[in-house]
């Protein structure tokens, strides 16, 4: 059985960041939007990435960003990934692809540009609320799950209450929480953030379950690393 990938989002402090990873969660993203509530220097995002076991994914959260800047960020901390979360263009977006070793590409639920995904050269596809951040959920049934063959990371709204509910209904890649687990904006409550992993893994075991016959095709979850 896969389990489902867990990504605890806007850490903004090493207790947050050892909190979540001795939870389970498999990713730590790190917010460089200048404004955000989450926002979080680059030199503190570094002593924390020293801190963490490997094993953990360290992601850097852009929004139209400079390429070259979200570059040196990704250098200077030594992130494993670059999630742009803005309205980046397929040449910005494939500018930071070529040069930082893993791209997650931040998507509206519903924005025709998910039709055109071929033109992206990221790893994985990330399906955010109509007003990301609002911690609003959407309509999971339009996904299919494997997002025209990219890992789907599912974000909006999910909490420690719905996620297994989305992971039943979407089947993606992962799950994406950060408002969903926090005691206040840009702290996590360590309940919430234990509560989310473990209902996210429960339902990743119960839709590929590790032992008797592989479930169909058609209902099997889509895993990168089979390709």
């Amino acid at each position: 059985g896969r389990l489902v990938f867990v990504k605890i989002c806007g850490i903004t402090t090493e207790e947050d960041a050892l909190v979540a990873v001795g939870m389970g969660a498999d990713a730590l993203g790190f917010n460089f939007v200048p404004g955000s509530v989450r926002q979080i220097a680059p030199r503190q995002a570094r002593d924390i990435r020293r801190r963490l076991p490997p094993g953990v994914m360290a992601v850097g959260i852009f929004r139209n960003e400079l390429p070259a800047r979200v570059v040196e960020i990704a250098n200077e901390v030594g992130l494993d990934a670059a999630q742009l979360h803005g309205n980046e263009g397929v040449e910005a977006t494939n500018t930071v692809a070529s040069q930082v070793s893993t791209t997650i590409k931040v998507f509206s639920a519903g924005d025709p540009a998910l039709d055109r995904l071929d033109r992206y050269n990221v790893d994985v596809v990330m399906v955010d609320a109509p007003e990301p951040g609002s911690g609003r959920v959407f309509d999971w049934s339009i996904l299919d799950g494997r997002e025209r063959g990219l890992p789907l990371l599912l974000a909006g709204g999910l909490n420690p209450d719905n996620v297994a509910s989305a992971i039943d209904t979407v089947r993606p890649w992962g799950v994406d929480v950060a408002t969903g687990v926090e005691a206040s904006p840009g702290r996590k409550d360590p309940l919430k953030v234990r509560e989310f992993v473990a209902a996210a893994k429960e339902a990743g075991r119960r839709i590929a379950p590790p032992d008797g016959p592989p479930p169909s095709s058609e209902s099997a979850p889509y895993d990168w690393r089979d390709e």
